[in-house]
């Protein structure tokens, strides 16, 4: 297990601490953990390029662990009314796509290609200032000036146009992929 892993196994177990905190109006404590959360995010990537670290295992775990702490923290801050609704329903649509079209694939027995679309590294990070931005509204107890609302928007653009690459990626591989019986 080389330390960029240990990062991301302890970016993933994270997760409930953050929900718990959100669900007990824990607002600093919520941010804090998220932001270390989400820095770890880019230390396990400059770790593993820097030293050579770079493994099968966390190619995988890094996106799990990020769709885990996103979509859970959206879930939570969706359901105490922190984010609008419709935000919330675009991006577990979307994540449940991509996990949805890396299953199809698997099922074929094809080759998915898991590298992240440019748009989708956008759209995370959007995503990650966003919930940054209202747990440090409801931490501080201080309006955003209306940086929420335009970063909901920001979220929304993104995750929708991620979405999109992502099919026509897979429309592309579709039409060119020989699948066999």
């Amino acid at each position: 297990m080389s330390l960029p892993n240990l990062i991301t196994l302890a970016r993933l177990l994270s997760v409930p601490l953050i929900v718990w905190l959100v669900l007990t109006d824990t607002f600093t404590g919520a941010l804090i953990v998220f932001g270390l959360a989400g820095l770890s995010d880019a230390v396990d990537g400059f770790v593993a390029k820097r030293w050579n670290q770079r493994s099968a295992l966390g190619a995988m775990l890094d996106p799990v662990a990020d769709k885990a702490m996103l979509v859970s923290v959206f879930i939570i801050l969706g359901l105490r009314h922190h984010l609008p609704d419709w935000i919330v329903i675009l991006v577990v649509f979307r994540d449940a796509m991509i996990i949805g079209g890396f299953l199809f694939w698997s099922a074929l027995g094809q080759r998915v290609r898991s590298d992240p679309l440019v748009i989708s590294k956008i759209n995370t990070a959007a995503q990650i200032c966003l919930i940054l931005v209202t747990l440090g509204r409801l931490a501080l107890q201080t309006p955003d000036y209306s940086l929420g609302l335009a970063l909901t928007y920001i979220v929304g653009a993104t995750t929708l146009f991620s979405g999109a690459a992502y099919l026509v990626r897979w429309a592309r591989s579709l039409a060119g992929a020989e699948i066999n019986p």
